[in-house]
């Protein structure tokens, strides 16, 4: 999957060097033949299609050894209503389904004094999020035919894949995360106008702000006693199209 997106991008990429992007051609909408795009439409929509990189930031309760955490690749894919406030404000709402694992890593100093296998030093950390971020873009005035951008606000999501209410806990081999999280975003991107759409590579880092995990059981548990919160932090590359 990952390899198919970066084909699409550069597929996209080299449309964008064909649509005089860098001429004193500007691409306008044309009502007549019904293509290209504008942005005076009070409401714009689109859809997205991205890749993202998710990690855990700890907090720790004594000194011990860091938890390692593995990013895996995740996929997202998701839709964009965009409210135009003036030129260079917009406020936009992208609902999507993020994608993606992360495997921690326990350093053996957890289970001193504890019968362990190879298995208790290593978690596999499943997350599909229904993520909802609302945002607001500041862009520059238009050069010829892209606009460069920045972009922030705030999201939430749910964890369809959390566990929260499951009765068993890393005794059982299951580690568990809170349903819903919170977090707030940042990040960059470039509008391109092409003929027949407007063409946007962005990249946002996505902050959490609230503890995530869901203590085991046992109080002296080495797979959660030490840990004082866990936030996730990841990076989005997202596509989009409008």
């Amino acid at each position: 999957m990952r390899n198919i997106l970066l084909l699409l991008a550069f597929l996209f990429l080299y449309q964008i060097s064909n649509a005089q992007l860098f001429t004193k051609e500007k691409i306008t909408y044309d009502a007549n033949q019904g293509r290209g795009t504008t942005d005076k439409n009070l409401l714009r929509w689109g859809y997205y299609l991205g890749l993202s990189s998710y990690d855990f930031n700890f907090d720790y309760n004594q000194d011990l050894k860091d938890i390692y955490v593995q990013r895996n690749a995740g996929f997202n894919v998701g839709l964009i209503g965009n409210l135009r406030i003036n030129d260079f404000i917009d406020l936009r709402f992208e609902p999507g389904l993020l994608i993606t694992t992360r495997n921690l890593f326990y350093s053996t100093e957890y289970f001193q004094g504890i019968d362990y296998g190879n298995n208790d030093l290593e978690r596999e950390v499943k997350s599909t999020y229904i993520h909802f971020p609302l945002l607001v873009k500041f862009s520059t005035k238009r050069i010829n035919n892209f606009k460069p951008f920045i972009i922030g606000g705030v999201s939430t999501a749910m964890n369809l894949s959390s566990n929260e209410k499951n009765p068993d806990d890393n005794s059982n081999g299951q580690f568990r995360t809170t349903k819903s999280s919170l977090f707030y975003e940042i990040g960059f991107g470039i509008d391109f106008y092409l003929y027949n759409f407007k063409f946007t590579p962005s990249i946002r880092g996505l902050f959490s702000f609230k503890d995530e995990l869901v203590r085991d059981n046992d109080p002296n548990s080495p797979w959660t006693s030490n840990i004082n919160s866990m936030k996730t932090r990841g990076v989005l590359i997202n596509f989009t199209f409008q």
